[in-house]
């Protein structure tokens, strides 16, 4: 049987290496440590600033295809800057542990919580599950569920959002 301090280094021996995996077995128990795998690719966004003008101007310019694609990724910039503004005010819920996400008590039933339920601060929102132990994860605070970040029986990681929340 392993220990949890054992356990414990034995992450973070594999954090800080190249390995991928480990696997090892010592009586009978068998011990499976494995790192996330996260996408490298870098995706470059265009920051635009736009001056402050007492009154309007307006200005004809001719439309080409690559203004129009300009336009389009500063529109998408400018909407995800609303979108972060908007999510300042959400409470996150986040995740105590590496393990398994799951919506629902069991496969089949119906889910803990959906979007735009209410929730207490000890309504349980989903179960992580970690070395085959099943942990219910409470709401925290309450409010109403804008958002579930993670999609069932996806791995997740330790302070990984799971749910955000609009408190009331």
């Amino acid at each position: 049987m392993f220990k949890l301090s054992e356990i414990k280094e034995l992450v973070r021996l594999v954090d800080k290496s190249t390995l991928q995996e480990l696997e090892i077995e010592n009586e009978g128990s068998r011990l499976s440590i494995r790192k996330p795998v996260i996408s490298t690719e870098i995706i470059p966004q265009i920051v635009q600033q736009t001056p402050v003008v007492s009154q309007p101007v307006i200005q004809e310019v001719p439309q080409t295809q690559q203004t129009s694609a300009v336009e389009d990724q500063t529109v998408e910039v400018i909407q995800s800057n609303q979108t972060e503004s908007q999510d300042v005010n959400l409470h996150k819920i986040t995740s105590p542990m590496v393990g398994t996400f799951y919506v629902a008590p069991s496969p089949g039933a119906d889910p803990f919580v959906k979007k735009g339920d209410n929730v207490t601060n000890d309504t349980v929102v989903c179960i992580v599950e970690a070395m085959k132990l099943m942990n219910e994860i409470e709401a925290e605070i309450k409010g109403e569920i804008v958002e579930i970040l993670v999609e069932d029986g996806h791995l997740v990681e330790f302070g990984q959002p799971l749910f955000l929340i609009k408190p009331e």
